[in-house]
């Protein structure tokens, strides 16, 4: 499992969720917290290329060994890609997070939305 990490460079929502964002598209996964709380993954599901999503709904489902968990979309938008390399290897999600274990890629709709987001700091101030 990786080790307890909230990198600078994301954006993080309080339902625990992160938004990497490269111009108009963002990379999003749960975050440490959120993966060492579920336990081990099992299973991701996925929603499908073309899928829109709305910030603060549910887009994707995440299984563990304790439950089944929704996945709340820090930002609204389509999603471009899907990690489809989680359908064989779950795991990365506990094993890292913010690499190979990232979910989805989203075509930003309202970039405003990121200003409501959390930094690094917060986030973490938020766990305590």
């Amino acid at each position: 499992m990786a080790e307890a990490s909230y990198p600078d460079d994301l954006k993080y929502h309080p339902e625990h969720d992160w938004a990497r964002v490269d111009g108009d598209v963002a990379t999003l996964g749960i975050t440490w917290y959120a993966q060492d709380q579920l336990g081990e993954v099992v299973f991701f599901d996925p929603p499908a290329v073309g899928t829109s999503i709305a910030k603060d709904g549910s887009y994707a489902e995440v299984e563990s060994v304790k439950a089944v968990s929704d996945v709340i979309a820090p930002v609204s938008g389509e999603i471009v890609e899907v990690n489809e390399a989680l359908k064989d290897s779950p795991e990365q999600i506990n094993e890292d997070p913010y690499g190979e274990g990232w979910l989805v890629k989203v075509r930003l709709s309202d970039a405003s939305e990121l200003d409501s987001l959390l930094d690094s700091e917060s986030y973490q101030s938020s766990l305590s």
